[in-house]
């Protein structure tokens, strides 16, 4: 490593340093938010894979200047308009197995594993989320999505709507959507490269509280797919689902 970029690598790392210290000071040091259970489904893409149906941990709180978003995890440095920089990680299902008869000749697809940064802005008219993630795991590509979510009480009811963008990398839909040649020569598929891809998506989240401490929560996502997407022969609709229900405790 050169002694210009040891140096400034000292320097941002130092600078994020004061940024994870000043959120330390001014975030109150409690579990804010709902942790529970929840039950997720979403449709798979690719042919011949049955659709995702789990249980998993629910988490969606503050701790100091750590949070937890379902399945976005990170933490807040800097003050940045109405939110922080954060630094976050993401779990994401998007990998496939190709054990099926008819994706023979077709390479597993392992799970991306997005590392970035990104911010929460909540603002008087709604929140924003964006963020920018690495796929660090196979496939090196990037992702970026661009979130609104409004906010409306119905009683003791809470429902946000929310609509937003999500940008694909070709390197990404390369990995997990393409035909290379050799896979196309082994298999009943055309080769395939797709480019960069853009998704849309319309949704809704519902918080219902059954006590004055438990929570039910309701989420729906439809998402529109790009063409680097649709286009592939390995994947058979334009459309993908998800939903979970889940049961928390609320702490305030």
């Amino acid at each position: 490593m050169k002694c210009s970029h040891y140096v400034a690598s000292l320097a941002v790392c130092a600078l994020l340093a004061s940024g994870v210290l000043h959120a330390d000071e001014i975030l109150p040091k409690r579990l804010q938010g709902d942790v529970g259970v929840a039950v997720y489904h979403s449709n798979n893409l690719v042919v011949a894979q049955r659709d995702t149906l789990i249980a998993v941990p629910y988490a969606y709180f503050d701790y100091g200047p750590y949070f937890a978003r379902f399945d976005t995890f990170g933490i807040k440095t800097l003050p940045l308009g109405y939110g922080y920089l954060e630094f976050s990680g993401r779990v994401n299902l998007d990998g496939y197995q190709t054990n099926h008869p008819s994706l023979r000749g077709i390479h597993e697809r392992k799970n991306s594993l997005p590392l970035g940064i990104g911010t929460f802005q909540e603002t008087p008219i709604g929140g924003i989320f964006l963020n920018a993630f690495y796929d660090s795991n196979q496939s090196h590509g990037k992702l970026y999505e661009l979130i609104y979510a409004a906010q409306f009480e119905l009683g003791d009811n809470v429902i946000y709507p929310l609509a937003g963008f999500e940008h694909f990398s070709a390197a990404y839909t390369r990995y997990f959507y393409g035909v290379s040649p050799s896979e196309a020569a082994n298999s009943v598929y055309p080769a395939y490269t797709p480019g960069v891809s853009t998704t849309s998506m319309l949704g809704a989240s519902w918080d219902m509280p059954i006590t004055a401490t438990w929570h039910v929560n309701f989420y729906a996502l439809r998402r529109w797919l790009g063409a680097g997407f649709t286009h592939s022969p390995l994947v058979h609709t334009k459309l993908q689902d998800e939903a979970f229900i889940s049961l928390s405790r609320h702490y305030d």
